[in-house]
């Protein structure tokens, strides 16, 4: 028992040290390097530091950064979290050996999720979305749901917060002890079109619903329609973050806050003032122009993304193909931009080329942009669409306003 207790005291103070000489040295943000030096020395050590906080783990396809934001915003007081978006198990050591603090909201990988819900033994798991995502090293989506379900059906501990609209989430979270389930927008379904259970095809009318049996769930926790519902009493939102996926973010966020005992009050006035999460939805400036940065990082992100944009302005759409992208480009093919016909779309990033040759099938108005501004555009608020990578890039090449 002493020797346990020494050894993650040595690794605790292992991780601090590697991950401040990670950030003065210029060579990252401290935010994994030192959780896995941290794993070599005691492998046990997430389950170590989780012990004795309240948790929240959120998890999906798309939104978990902005929803964990919102969680731990919504908290309020000294909410540990991952803000930068490190959701491996090296990622949450890290975020959970920089601070003291008995609550934690945890942004947690897809495909993690089973080994951190069994190591982290959460209050709530926030289920959002399952969509394709670089599926050129990430699992089939009904792989994942599977997965999800399995550890679900021994997390007795855990309540899930679960997105009804979503049948993949419905089945992976059929097996938990205790769900509340949430209507929130949901337009993305294009990965979700047969039953999980017998491999049918899926009605959609009025709601999902397949002939064995599993449906959308009735008994609601929350609505969002034209007001939020949680638990039968309103709540106005008034986010400062823009569109109608982030509504949907924060209703889930205010469900999970609402199930460990936050008065909702004052964590909705707190998520309200939210602008900008870790550079998204940002004003920022390069050069004579003011950029607004969004990230998307696939079909479903772009789709809901792409149906939040208004205006006839120009559209800044940045692409890459590395590691953390996804090697293979050819989901683009899947993303609705004809949605943007009539307005310029200028093609930036490692794979411009990709974008261009999509745009042109489309039959799109678009132009094949490198690092030299265009002045056409400088006098108004552009929009800047990347996906992981090129992201990070603009973030580096522009200042805030």
């Amino acid at each position: 028992m002493f020797w346990s207790r020494w050894r993650a005291a040595a690794a605790v103070a292992m991780v601090r040290a590697v991950n401040w000489v990670s950030r003065r040295s210029g060579r990252g943000t401290g935010t994994v390097v030192g959780g896995t030096v941290g794993l070599a020395l005691d492998r046990n050590l997430l389950d170590r530091l989780s012990r004795g906080r309240t948790t929240i783990l959120v998890s999906g396809t798309n939104g978990k950064t902005t929803t964990t934001a919102m969680v731990a915003a919504g908290w309020g007081g000294d909410v540990v979290t991952n803000e930068t978006g490190a959701n491996m198990p090296a990622g949450l050591v890290a975020a959970l050996a920089s601070a003291p603090g008995d609550t934690a909201a945890l942004e947690a990988d897809e495909g993690w999720l089973a080994e951190i819900i069994a190591r982290t033994r959460p209050a709530v798991v926030v289920l959002l979305n399952l969509s394709r995502d670089q599926l050129d090293r990430a699992n089939e989506v009904r792989q994942l749901a599977t997965r999800w379900r399995e550890a679900l059906a021994g997390a007795d501990n855990s309540l899930v917060v679960a997105n009804a609209n979503d049948p993949l989430v419905v089945y992976a979270a059929e097996t938990a002890h205790a769900v509340l389930w949430c209507d929130v927008p949901t337009p993305w379904l294009a990965d979700a079109w047969s039953c999980p259970h017998c491999t049918r095809a899926l009605a959609r009318d009025p709601s999902w619903h397949c002939v064995c049996g599993f449906e959308r769930p009735r008994a609601l926790t929350t609505v969002l329609d034209e007001r939020l519902t949680i638990d039968g009493v309103e709540w106005p939102l008034d986010l400062g973050l823009p569109g109608r996926f982030n509504e949907g973010n924060a209703a889930m966020a205010l469900t999970a806050l609402h199930a460990v005992g936050v008065d909702l009050r004052a964590a909705l006035t707190r998520i309200n003032a939210l602008d900008e999460i870790a550079g998204r939805f940002a004003l920022r400036r390069w050069g004579p122009y003011t950029l607004r940065l969004h990230l998307a990082k696939n079909p479903a992100g772009f789709d809901a993304l792409l149906s939040s944009l208004s205006g006839d302005g120009e559209i800044w759409v940045a692409i890459n193909a590395r590691l953390a992208d996804g090697h293979d480009p050819s989901w683009l093919y899947d993303v609705p931009f004809e949605r943007l016909r009539g307005r310029l779309v200028r093609c930036w990033g490692d794979r411009r080329l990709d974008l261009a040759t999509r745009l042109d099938y489309a039959g799109m108005t678009f132009a094949v942009s490198n690092e030299t501004p265009m002045t056409s555009a400088a006098s108004e608020v552009v929009t800047v669409v990347a996906n992981y990578t090129a992201f990070r890039e603009w973030l580096m090449r522009t200042q805030s306003c």
